[in-house]
């Protein structure tokens, strides 16, 4: 595969990989391949749960809108809660929100889960992601587990 470099309007460079054939790997003489973006998120939330260190993810309100929704019997685990993707004909570009375990050095769990990411991403997708960024909105600590309530309140 080669690389050409694109200008676009903004000033900024858009990289493109190229076939042998020429053309995109998602586009051939054969037909164009689209990604949905509820695929990449779902992919690069299943990568970033990978990843030891990551407690959970997403902000706060999609955390609890996820714990009720797992209390619903039939219902699936949102795979790619706390993921934000800008998908285009060759680039994806990731948002990640997470909460990590208290104790793990967060440099070294955002490059975990960066290189995860853009591995997992690049190969099922055949999609350059051109970035990862990630936010890390909380820190579990170890207490937060027994301090949870054990029965539901009961209403009177």
């Amino acid at each position: 595969m080669s690389e050409q470099t694109q200008g676009t309007s903004g000033g900024a460079a858009v990289s493109t990989r190229e076939t042998s054939r020429g053309g995109s790997a998602l586009s051939t003489s054969r037909g164009t391949t689209t990604i949905a973006d509820v695929v990449v998120s779902k992919i690069a939330g299943i990568a970033t749960h990978e990843i030891n260190g990551v407690h959970a993810m997403g902000s706060g309100t999609a955390r609890a809108f996820g714990a009720i929704r797992e209390r619903i019997p039939g219902s699936t685990t949102n795979q790619s809660q706390g993921v934000q993707v800008e998908v285009g004909e060759t680039q994806a570009a990731i948002d990640v929100a997470i909460v990590a375990e208290y104790g793990v050095a967060i440099t070294d769990l955002a490059e975990g889960i960066r290189r995860n990411v853009i591995n997992a991403v690049e190969r099922m997708t055949g999609l350059e992601v051109v970035e990862v960024n990630i936010d890390v909105v909380d820190i579990h600590l170890p207490q937060d587990d027994s301090q949870q309530p054990e029965q539901e309140p009961r209403v009177q």
